[in-house]
């Protein structure tokens, strides 16, 4: 066996990082103050919908000395601001941190005179020609040109550079601004993950004393009706499964999900599901919650934020989000990753400490849960007195 031929590590699926975050564009090309002008404008347009993010480098070259208690040997200082916290670090971030901090951000625009990213916004400046020749191996994926007031078109090295620019889009820094956001706005509207669906259905049901999956609500078993709804708003539904002893239980037509984390409840099928596909925004719902109905799910789907980590609905009868009924975007995962390493397990804690979109359920029944014989019954009442009104003439 050969070094190539051996694999050490398991292979998973990474997100598709950049340098910071998942959409980033380097601004390169332009004085800095114009680069910082235009990250000013494009965020400002698209903050409130979309978690932004803007990198870039000091230029303050004579500043030597390190702040606050850093030049006591500090290795991190963080200060509560009255508007806004700040972290200095001594030692400089490695990519992993870096990106980690940059997790939840849906846009990170950076100063690409001084930072890379992975796909670039080249500005023609005359002023800025030499500068911007000397980064021309830096134009990796360009993906539009911005022209100063002075320049009618690109420099001959950069048409050399780039031989698809005249297919690339193109416009005036100055007099364009509305279609500049326009450009950054659809780019994020495309790059919105894709919805799958998870029927949490690995639970042992002890105090059900029978598979609540297994449940007959709606003439079939109810993992198998809740993939059928969930269908129609996912792109693909999964069947959660404890084991592969379970999975084999489970109707061929349907996709399953093994947990890879285990022994974890719910918390190890939402991680299994992220593992499986990181870049997915994954709507999760538990078996045991039969009142669940499409116009629930519509609403949900209707109201999500990819702004926020996950959209929940509020539990009246917890007072807290409900976790078992929720979208939980891609940005969730390390956050889901993260509390596991400070030992906890519990999704609701995750979404109660947080930036979630938090919604009124429209019918507070829909959210119950049926883990005894008892509640069994009281639903079953429901249900029944649903489908009488709906059949009546």
């Amino acid at each position: 066996m050969t070094l190539k031929d051996h694999k050490k590590h398991t292979a998973i699926a990474r997100p598709a990082n950049g340098n910071f975050g998942r959409n980033e564009w380097a601004i390169l090309g332009g004085p800095c103050t114009v680069v910082k002008l235009l990250a000013d404008r494009i965020i400002a347009a698209l903050s409130p919908q979309y978690q932004c993010a803007y990198a870039d480098t000091s230029h303050n070259d004579d500043v030597i000395q390190l702040p606050g208690r850093l030049t006591s040997g500090a290795a991190l200082e963080y200060t509560d601001q009255l508007n806004f916290c700040q972290l200095n670090y001594q030692a400089p971030l490695t990519a992993f941190k870096q990106r980690q901090l940059f997790a939840e951000m849906d846009l990170v625009l950076v100063n690409g005179n001084h930072q890379q990213a992975k796909e670039q916004v080249v500005i023609i400046d005359i002023n800025k020609r030499a500068s911007l020749q000397k980064r021309v191996g830096q134009l990796s994926n360009v993906a539009m040109i911005l022209l100063a007031d002075n320049a009618d078109e690109p420099f001959d090295f950069i048409k050399e550079a780039l031989p698809n620019w005249q297919e690339l889009p193109t416009y005036k820094i100055n007099d364009d601004t509305a279609q500049v956001i326009g450009f950054f706005q659809s780019k994020l509207l495309k790059a919105k993950p894709v919805l799958n669906g998870l029927v949490l259905a690995g639970g042992k049901s002890a105090r059900m004393g029978v598979d609540k999956g297994t449940l007959h609500w709606y003439g079939k078993e109810q993992r198998y009706h809740m993939a059928d709804v969930l269908a129609n708003f996912c792109n693909e539904v999964f069947i959660s499964c404890r084991d592969e002893e379970q999975k084999l239980e489970i109707d061929a037509q349907y996709a399953t999900l093994t947990d890879t984390f285990t022994g974890l409840g719910p918390y190890g099928a939402i991680l299994s599901a992220f593992r499986q596909n990181p870049a997915a925004a994954w709507l999760v719902v538990a078996c045991d919650m039969p009142l669940v109905d499409e116009e629930i799910l519509q609403h949900l789907t209707e109201n999500r934020s990819v702004k926020h980590i996950a959209t929940a609905y509020h539990s009246e009868v917890t007072n807290f989000p409900e976790p078992l009924i929720t979208i939980w975007e891609p940005k969730s995962y390390p956050a889901l990753l993260q509390f596991l390493a400070q030992g906890y397990s519990c999704p609701r804690k995750v979404l109660i400490n947080s930036d979630i979109k938090l919604l009124q359920v429209p019918d507070a029944e829909a959210l119950s849960n049926v883990n005894t014989p008892e509640e069994m019954d009281r639903v079953k009442r429901i249900i029944h007195n649903k489908l009488a009104q709906t059949d009546a003439p």
